[in-house]
């Protein structure tokens, strides 16, 4: 079998540093808020290149905090408005309603997969106050357009990083483009912990304050409690993991460059649908390839043919968030762009645990279907 991600081969090239860091925590007796988050705090705002980075839990909570935080300082207030992709992962919708805000879901562009920036602008109202931005599968979603919008309409722009660290636009790397940004550090990302992590990013050092705040059950120091917080910590053992892991990012999104073009050249099944991409994908900043996701009419009967042939494939995401039975408020809505995505949409092993040989089979079993 072709693993889709293979964690276990994908860590041992750094396991004799990790286990290394791994002993190094426990001897020091410390492991909640530590030098080692600290360390990792500091590498991460300079990899970014913004003024402040805030370990936190997971991606999740990292969305979470960044909205409560605008709450706090009166930028947000209850029942407002946060647009949203509307084929984004249930964790993005999560962050707003959690916060007793209310998602307006946009359809995204079929080219890119990420939310449509022109059709932004007509579902304004006056009670939206945020636009959060999905940098979905690792590819950056940003424009000139986008600016001008939050501009002209005075928004927030939240950036939802959890899948595109490392991807740039203009020269300016995702999680330095809006006015914060939540990473997630799942073990499957392209930064992946052994574990849950997350992380803000941003320049505002007073909602970074907040975020810290809250993150900490609600205060800088111990049982002082200046908001009604959450315990949302990066522990220190999975700080020092991320940030040894972090000098490695760019080799590693640049191998993912790498064979994203060599499936681009290869694949040349005329029924299947490869992403829209720059001619040269090894010199295209803007893309990280999380994922590389291609699209088929008949996309699970595809699926079904990959894994009879050894090739685990995998589907993101098969149930749109207006689907689900959790937003049953929205069920009634039909996004066809999106729903169409759910339906055809099918991810292909990238990855250092990938042997050419293997992506080699991954093409011949396409193109023979």
């Amino acid at each position: 079998m072709i693993d889709f991600l293979n964690l276990k081969k994908i860590n041992a090239l750094y396991s004799a540093k990790l286990k290394q860091l791994a002993s190094e925590v426990i001897d020091s007796g410390w492991y909640i808020l530590g030098d080692h988050v600290k360390t990792f705090e500091d590498s991460l705002k300079k990899y970014i290149g913004v003024k402040q980075a805030i370990g936190v839990s997971n991606g999740l909570d990292a969305l979470r905090l960044i909205l409560r935080a605008y709450i706090e300082m009166g930028k947000l207030n209850e029942g407002d408005e946060v647009i949203v992709p509307a084929n984004t992962y249930i964790a993005t919708i999560l962050a707003i309603t959690e916060n007793r805000l209310k998602p307006t879901l946009v359809e995204p562009d079929l080219n890119t997969y990420n939310m449509d920036i022109s059709l932004i602008e007509k579902h304004i109202t006056s009670k939206t106050r945020a636009i959060m931005v999905v940098h979905l599968y690792g590819r950056a979603c940003w424009s000139k357009e986008l600016e001008y919008i939050a501009q002209k309409h005075n928004l927030l722009i939240v950036e939802d990083n959890a899948q595109a660290i490392g991807a740039e636009w203009n020269g300016v790397k995702t999680g330095a483009l809006g006015h914060a940004a939540g990473f997630s550090f799942y073990p499957g990302k392209n930064l992946g912990a052994l574990g849950d992590a997350g992380a803000i990013t941003t320049n505002n050092s007073e909602l970074a304050e907040i975020v810290r705040m809250l993150a900490n059950y609600g205060g800088k120091q111990k049982y002082i409690n200046d908001y009604q917080g959450f315990n949302c910590r990066l522990d220190e053992i999975q700080a020092a993991f991320l940030n040894y892991k972090l000098s490695f990012l760019d080799e590693d999104n640049q191998n993912r460059r790498e064979v994203a073009q060599y499936y681009c050249n290869r694949i040349k099944n005329p029924d299947i649908i490869l992403p829209s991409v720059a001619t040269n994908l090894t010199t295209d900043l803007s893309h990280v390839w999380h994922l590389f996701v291609i699209r088929h009419a008949n996309r699970d009967e595809l699926q079904r043919h990959m894994t009879n042939k050894g090739i685990q494939t995998l589907i993101h995401y098969p149930i749109p968030p207006s689907k689900q039975k959790a937003y049953y408020e929205y069920n009634h809505m039909h996004f066809p762009k999106t729903e169409q995505i759910a339906n055809e949409t099918l991810s292909l092993p990238i990855g250092s645990h990938l042997l050419k040989k293997e992506i080699d089979t991954i093409i011949k079993t396409l193109n023979t279907y």
